[in-house]
């Protein structure tokens, strides 16, 4: 089922990388950017995620929390942070739950895998509503950060 703008974005509680649950409500009164990635280590995550930390700022400017969810084990997301700095949560979606509810996985991946994150990116506003919402089909595409900034500055 897909997600549109103006959805109630499905709650979630996950596990970050020092295994302390998180959910969607630790958000409210803030504008949540939600990204779902396939998987830690990866070029094109590492790309897309290393982007994120590099223009932080940019989304501390609007209010904006960054949160990524995988399908890793909260131990892999916990290396992957602190090898590449990320200065933003990591939670673990190993049991697919989420990223099923959000219209985010893929049934078949590469190598065979199933069950892995589609990459996909959110913009959740400060009541829990759905303001941008962009899945992807091929995980070597990246998300348009410039609409996903474009619509957290018609937030604030």
């Amino acid at each position: 089922m897909a997600l549109n703008k103006g959805d109630k974005a499905p709650a979630f509680k996950l596990p970050n990388t020092e295994k302390k649950e998180v959910s969607l409500e630790d958000f409210k009164g803030k504008n949540l950017v939600l990204l779902f990635f396939p998987l830690a280590f990866t070029s094109v995550c590492t790309t897309e995620l290393c982007s994120m930390r590099d223009n932080i700022a940019e989304y501390a400017k609007v209010n904006a929390e960054v949160v990524a969810i995988s399908v890793d084990s909260p131990f892999t997301l916990d290396k992957f942070k602190k090898t590449e700095n990320l200065p933003f949560q990591l939670l673990s979606d190993f049991n697919k739950e989420v990223s099923s509810a959000y219209g985010s996985l893929y049934e078949n991946f590469v190598l065979g895998l199933k069950g892995v994150s589609k990459r996909s990116a959110f913009v959740i506003d400060q009541e829990g509503k759905i303001q941008y919402a962009e899945v992807l089909e091929s995980a070597g595409d990246l998300p348009n950060f410039e609409a996903i900034q474009q619509t957290l500055a018609s937030l604030t």
